[in-house]
């Protein structure tokens, strides 16, 4: 719940910046999460809930910059990244490649896994432990390189 005050007290120093694009994204992540909370029938967001809606928004800023560089629309593109800049500053930090391949390589011996057939397993153990700090995509290729040894 820390998280809708903090959004509120920004969209205000946002507007009275004059600041377009980070009131723009903080609008959109107050937006996510009073559609949450009506979605919840606590009508609260566990901090958990909120990164994950933070991280849902995250990723739908890559993908559609990743849509609008492939079809040469640098203008659209550089909007997207704006916002994400806005976004990522209420993400926790995240880990290094050095963190998640030792992170990996730990749960992959607390685990016993062998290879590659175990990669649902060894991803289901990491999820808890990663959230909002990894990326999916990374962390599921450090897995198939350390399973695939």
């Amino acid at each position: 719940m820390a998280l809708v005050n903090t959004i509120n007290e920004d969209i205000k120093k946002a507007m009275l910046a004059k600041d377009a694009v980070a009131l723009a994204a903080l609008r959109a992540i107050k937006s996510a999460i009073l559609l949450a909370q009506t979605d919840n029938s606590a009508h609260q967001l566990d901090d958990a809930a909120e990164l994950t809606l933070l991280t849902r928004m995250v990723k739908q800023r890559k993908d559609s910059i990743d849509v609008f560089e492939k079809q040469g629309r640098e203008d659209l593109a550089a909007e997207e990244k704006a916002q994400l800049a806005v976004i990522e500053r209420y993400m926790p930090a995240q880990m290094s490649p050095e963190e998640i391949e030792t992170l990996v390589r730990n749960t992959v011996a607390e685990l016993g896994a062998a290879g590659p057939r175990d990669m649902g397993r060894v991803m289901a153990a990491l999820q808890p432990k990663t959230a909002g700090r990894a990326d999916g995509r990374l962390l599921a290729s450090v897995v198939k390189s350390v399973l695939g040894n």
